[in-house]
């Protein structure tokens, strides 16, 4: 039977109708993720290279969507690419490095974070040491001074965390500024 020619041109025909079938329910599966853009609400029957052309067109948008998503989030974020051929020390006019001062009077806590426009994230996560320090935010604020952020953050320092506790608030606070400074 291996030398039946009949045989083997029916085994290449039925190889050849299962591949068709598969690419055929793959470009279907392709077509079903790809939103369409129809009039009326009238589905158009379009071509295969239409539909593959389609498809290419709408993933070169989302990987375009996607750059600009994350350039957002980074500048939210206060990532900026450095620059060499900068003046100041090799970094992008306009970004500052962040600073923090913590100040203790008795039970009491006041935190000043200076930053730039590009690290207000810090905050945030400044707020959220505290609160995993164990101290109460009585008041918080910020002021813009041209591209300068200056916030101020006052908090109750409970008994728990007296004495060792607002050093541990500072040391915590400095690392994550430093961290963030590259230092």
């Amino acid at each position: 039977m291996e030398n039946n020619p009949s045989s083997s041109r029916t085994d290449r025909k039925t190889i050849e109708r299962n591949r068709r079938n598969q690419m055929k329910a793959l470009y279907s599966q392709l077509h079903s993720l790809v939103p369409h853009q129809t009039s009326r609400g009238l589905q158009e029957v379009t071509s295969l290279p239409d539909q593959l052309d389609e498809a290419a067109n709408y993933i070169k948008r989302l990987q375009t969507k996607l750059e600009r998503m994350k350039e957002k989030k980074n500048n939210l974020m206060g990532i900026h690419e450095k620059s060499n051929a900068s003046t100041n020390c090799g970094m992008m006019m306009g970004f500052k490095q962040p600073q923090i001062e913590v100040h203790e009077v008795g039970s009491a806590l006041e935190v000043v974070l200076i930053t730039g426009l590009d690290f207000q994230f810090m905050f945030n996560e400044t707020i959220r040491v505290l609160h995993e320090e164990g101290a109460e935010i009585v008041n918080a604020s910020f002021t813009v001074v041209e591209d300068t952020v200056f916030h101020t953050i006052h908090s109750k320092v409970g008994d728990s965390a007296l004495g060792y506790g607002a050093a541990g608030i500072y040391e915590r606070l400095n690392k994550f500024v430093s961290d963030a400074n590259g230092i």
